[in-house]
């Protein structure tokens, strides 16, 4: 979470910084971050609405016996995750692309925002799945075999979203 905090309000504020030198006309300019703003407000909805509806099955699926809350015990192999390892984090993903839009940053969106997607990919590959495979053994390996860690076709994304 403070991970998050940081890349969040250290990105706003360099790119704030950035565009208010690099692009001082477009900061000011109403119409830009009208558009910016309904569209990143929108996007926002969105991936709160995949996080909260990825995070419920799994919370329901994964979950045996008592546990502390955000841990699981069981590893979900249907729905949504059957065709893709990391839908929550798929969705969650987007969400430095929506507080971009919602500034209407351009330097955020174009290049903070995907350096902070990049570096959340690289923190999925080489924490959260060696902490997987610890927890599930070879049968998350096989699930690696069969599943792809994220999945761009649409029928896919629609699983993510759908309540």
């Amino acid at each position: 979470m403070l991970i998050w905090v940081l890349m969040l309000i250290g990105g706003g504020t360099l790119s704030i910084w950035l565009d208010l030198r690099w692009f001082p006309t477009l900061f000011a300019h109403l119409v830009y971050h009208t558009v910016t703003l309904v569209i990143g407000v929108l996007l926002l909805r969105l991936v709160m609405r995949a996080s909260r509806h990825t995070g419920r099955l799994l919370a329901q699926l994964g979950r045996e016996g008592e546990l502390p809350r955000m841990e699981t015990n069981r590893l979900v192999t249907t729905g949504v995750y059957g065709c893709m390892r990391h839908p929550m984090h798929f969705g969650l993903l987007f969400f430095p692309w929506a507080v971009a839009l919602i500034l209407g940053s351009p330097t955020f969106l174009l290049v903070i925002a995907p350096m902070e997607m990049l570096f959340m990919v690289v923190m999925i590959k080489f924490i959260e799945e060696p902490e997987a495979i610890r927890k599930f053994g070879d049968t998350y390996r096989e699930y690696q075999k069969q599943v792809p860690m994220f999945n761009l076709n649409p029928d896919c994304w629609l699983q993510i979203l759908n309540d």
